[in-house]
């Protein structure tokens, strides 16, 4: 089965991030690559903030939480086609989701194993036990078995030790637990004697519990029926004034009722019954009709116009040519012309002819050309005088056909003018008659009048929703009132079932009940003084005993001793039970675990500096050694800080692999730990990270290009993320 890895991550707000996604990521390896400030460590610090906790936002310390808001976000993680959601808010709620993700890991084996950075590897390098965080994280603990042995051994011997300053020693508390039973024995005798005159004093308390829980219930019973009185008269006197609320609301509703009738007889019954619907439409074939109507308004408007305009265009050609003058002013041309095309041939006819006769009788030629001249150009004026007479006048024609024509005109706008007309009338008629039958014949075909009407009607049906509204309300609060007032008897009913009170239901029955109980009170009081008067005298004669506290501070001082000597011995035995387990699982991991874990770092130191240094172990004292090529060994305290620090990587990367049971659903993350490596000890620290790629999920955060070509060199296929 595939295990869980992390797919994606969601910072509702954390340090300067709010609403921001980080993802996808793979089950392999992932680069979160970015500049400076981008937020890598952020995210890191994020991811294992919501797996196990905010950092508590105390000192100087940067712990991410924003000025005004609290760190909250979630982790999606995929398993088998599911996503998981894993979300904190406060750390006071705790982590949301599926915590079996993280049920095989705590907090410290997380940080110690799960989160590689710099710093961290750089503080093991001062750390003299190295194992104690490394070798045993997997257990989650901080300190190495070996040094709990010790640690438990010690303990041990404080338990057995004879040494007096020592308060939780066996051997002390034996000692004293003697000495106390020796002091117990000579107190017991006067313990007897006290108890003697006790047993008297403690065989009144009975009768005087007795007494007093009497006095008590009689006491209750009182208060019962004082408080059961006063809540009577309450319910009593809020009856009354509900019932005169109710009788108020029906005086209410009967004139409402009255003036609504009233109302009704005045409008008119048909428009108020109309629905909405029909009101609606009612409206639009008003609107329907005005529409046509302005239509039949505006032709006739448009034809009345017309009219006035062709009229008043025929008006003016009368004016402008009286036909009078225009006949005469023709006569007086035609007979100039006449007398002009007369007299001009004749007189140059009567003027050619003698010319030429004479000229024939002198045989002047000239006189003859001059004769003949004159008589043709008389003819020719002659025959121009009838073709000007018996040409026609255009001009007049001209004005004679534009006065037929704007005659003719006004005749056919006075015709469209008095056929609009009888369509306007015949329109009023019908929308009359559709107004009528619509049940508005008081609008009388006023289409203005008929939408008065509709709107009074729309009001009459307001008033009448309204009335209902009202009539409504009032039924609603008398209703109201009905059911308090059944309320505030039942409650009334109740509270003399309270009581148990078998006599009538009044406040008289309730005064007498009480007056029987005050009775009984005071005979019990009387007793009650007796007995306590007797109870003092018996508390007096024991009151010297109570000044004898030895007896009673030396049980305490046994029991004290003897409570300490039981836990000494459960602690003892605790002790015992955790040195053989220690030793039991030191005996497993020497002969399992631990030989494998070093097997692994010697080959993955190996590998980081390309053979230089070839094996890792633990020398006899637990300390641990690294050895090179040519069989030298140190500590890692002579090592450089690159080489240590992949010394100390290289175990972590052991850990992991081999602690396949630890955090198998729980990304690894790295920040810039590759930063102090040079280029061919990064690029085999490179191959040991996509080693452990392959069995866990890692998250590398870094700001250097190298280091991811060197990482890509290695794993061409790994993922990379820029923020």
């Amino acid at each position: 089965m595939t295990r869980p890895y992390l797919e994606r991550v969601k910072i509702a707000s954390f340090g300067a991030f709010s609403n921001m996604a980080v993802g996808p990521l793979t089950p392999g390896l992932n680069v979160i690559f970015g500049r400076n400030e981008s937020g890598k460590t952020t995210l890191a610090s994020f991811v294992g903030g919501v797996l196990f906790g905010w950092e508590d936002a105390r000192g100087m310390r940067n712990t991410y939480k924003p000025a005004n808001a609290e760190r909250a976000g979630s982790l999606f993680f995929q398993a088998g086609g599911n996503e998981i959601e894993l979300s904190r808010g406060r750390n006071a709620d705790g982590l949301q989701g599926d915590a079996a993700l993280v049920s095989d890991i705590d907090k410290e084996t997380f940080q110690t194993m799960f989160s590689l950075t710099s710093d961290e590897l750089r503080t093991l390098r001062n750390t003299s036990d190295v194992t104690a965080k490394l070798l045993t994280a997997g257990s989650g603990t901080g300190a190495s078995p070996a040094h709990a042995r010790s640690l438990i051994q010690n303990r041990l011997a404080e338990y057995t030790s004879r040494a007096a300053g020592i308060e939780h020693s066996l051997f002390s508390l034996g000692i004293q637990q003697d000495e106390l039973r020796e002091k117990l024995s000579c107190a017991a005798e006067t313990v007897e004697r006290f108890k003697r005159q006790d047993k008297e004093f403690h065989d009144l308390a009975p009768q005087r519990d007795q007494l007093l829980a009497r006095l008590d219930s009689l006491n209750s019973d009182i208060e019962a029926l004082t408080a059961c009185r006063a809540s009577v008269e309450k319910i009593d006197q809020e009856m009354d004034d509900l019932e005169d609320k109710i009788a108020s609301l029906r005086t209410e509703e009967e004139t409402l009722r009255l003036e609504h009738r009233l109302r009704e007889r005045g409008d008119s019954a048909a428009l108020v019954r109309l629905t909405t619907t029909e009101d609606r439409a009612l409206r639009d074939k008003i609107e329907s009709l005005a529409v046509d109507e302005a239509k039949f308004e505006h032709a006739v408007d448009l034809a009345q116009d017309n009219f006035s305009t062709s009229k008043a265009s025929y008006e003016v050609l009368l004016e402008s040519e009286d036909a009078t003058s225009v006949q005469g002013v023709m006569r007086r041309q035609r007979a100039t012309q006449i007398v002009l095309s007369i007299a001009l041939p004749l007189l140059f006819m009567l003027s050619g002819v003698p010319l030429f006769i004479h000229g024939r009788e002198i045989t002047s030629l000239s006189f003859t050309v001059g004769g003949i001249g004159l008589i043709v150009f008389a003819i020719m004026l002659a025959l121009a005088a009838m073709v000007m007479l018996f040409r026609p006048d255009k001009k007049a024609d001209a004005k004679e056909e534009r006065l037929q024509d704007a005659q003719w005109v006004m005749l056919q706008d006075k015709k469209k003018l008095e056929a609009c007309v009888e369509s306007r009338e015949s329109f009023r008629r019908e929308a009359r008659a559709q107004l009528d039958s619509a049940g508005l014949e008081e609008a009388q075909g006023s289409l203005r009048r008929a939408r008065t009407l509709l709107d009074e009607a729309k009001d009459a049906r307001a008033e009448s929703n309204l009335y209902r509204q009202r009539q409504q309300a009032l039924v609603s609060r008398r209703s109201s009132l009905e059911e308090s007032l059944a309320l505030a008897k039942r409650q009334r009913k109740r509270l003399f079932e309270r009581i148990d009170s078998r006599a009538e239901r009044t406040v008289e029955a309730l005064d007498a009940a009480l007056v029987q109980k005050v009775q009984q009170r005071s005979g019990l009081l009387e007793t009650s003084e007796h007995l306590n008067r007797r109870y003092g005298e018996l508390k007096q004669e024991l009151s010297h005993a109570v000044k004898e506290k030895e007896f009673d501070a030396l049980k305490l001082q046994a029991e004290e001793v003897k409570t300490r000597i039981d836990e000494s011995s459960r602690e003892y035995a605790r002790l015992l039970l955790a040195k053989r387990m220690l030793e039991t699982a030191i005996g497993a991991w020497e002969s399992k675990s631990q030989p494998e874990v070093y097997r692994q770092a010697s080959r993955l130191l190996s590998v980081m500096t390309d053979g230089t240094w070839v094996k890792v172990a633990m020398t006899a004292e637990g300390r641990l050694q690294v050895v090179d090529a040519v069989k030298t060994a140190r500590d890692p305290l002579h090592l450089s800080l690159g080489t240590c620090q992949q010394l100390y990587l290289a175990l972590r990367i052991a850990l992991l692999m081999t602690a396949d049971n630890v955090g198998r659903s729980i990304p690894i993350l790295a920040d810039d730990i590759l930063v102090n490596f040079d280029s061919e000890r990064r690029a085999g620290a490179a191959r040991a990270l996509v080693e452990l790629a392959r069995m866990r999920q890692v998250l590398l955060f870094t700001c250097h290009e190298e280091v991811v070509k060197a990482l890509r060199a290695v794993e061409p296929t790994l993922n990379k993320v820029e923020l």
